[in-house]
């Protein structure tokens, strides 16, 4: 087993976007590409501005992190770990920092980026960004499972009222 090869297949995007302040937006994004992957300057670049383009954020690749809203720099962070094309992506609240328009479209996205064969781990608080990705839900509480199932299964079944309070929003 090389952990560095399975590295190379996960990305994470974090709910505080951990990017290097010190770099510009197409920096941050090419970083890993051209240091962990091998690629090409100029490839990498081309390949940040196609990701970039899907979410409306070319104009800021100049841009530094400080030079950016909160939702512009998650958008950044999910551009960073789309381009190294994963076969698993762990989001951490990927939508906290984003408005109702742009929390569908990102959660748009990386529903598609599942129907395209990669696995999502998210964590979330947003319940109605849940269900439209997830197929099982684990409901975490103090660090200890409360519930796991279908969001249909726990809004129906779970007998514990905050739970069952919980699931049954997502239903409306």
């Amino acid at each position: 087993f090389n952990i560095l090869e399975f590295r190379k297949k996960v990305g994470c995007v974090f709910q505080n976007y951990a990017l290097y302040r010190h770099l510009n937006v197409m920096n941050n994004i090419t970083l890993a590409l051209c240091k962990v992957f091998d690629m090409p300057g100029q490839l990498a670049r081309e390949k940040a501005l196609h990701e970039l383009q899907k979410l409306d954020m070319v104009s800021h690749s100049a841009k530094y992190p400080s030079q950016l809203s909160g939702g512009q720099q998650q958008r950044v962070a999910l551009v960073r770990t789309m381009v190294t094309d994963p076969e698993l992506i762990i989001f951490d609240e990927p939508t906290s920092a984003l408005d109702p328009l742009m929390t569908r479209e990102v959660g748009m996205l990386i529903k598609q980026l599942h129907d395209n064969g990669v696995t999502i781990l998210c964590v979330t608080h947003d319940i109605h960004l849940a269900r439209l990705l997830s197929d099982d839900v684990t409901f975490l509480n103090h660090g200890k499972i409360r519930a796991e199932g279908t969001f249909t299964d726990l809004a129906l079944r779970e007998t514990d009222p905050d739970i069952h309070c919980f699931f049954s929003e997502a239903q409306r």
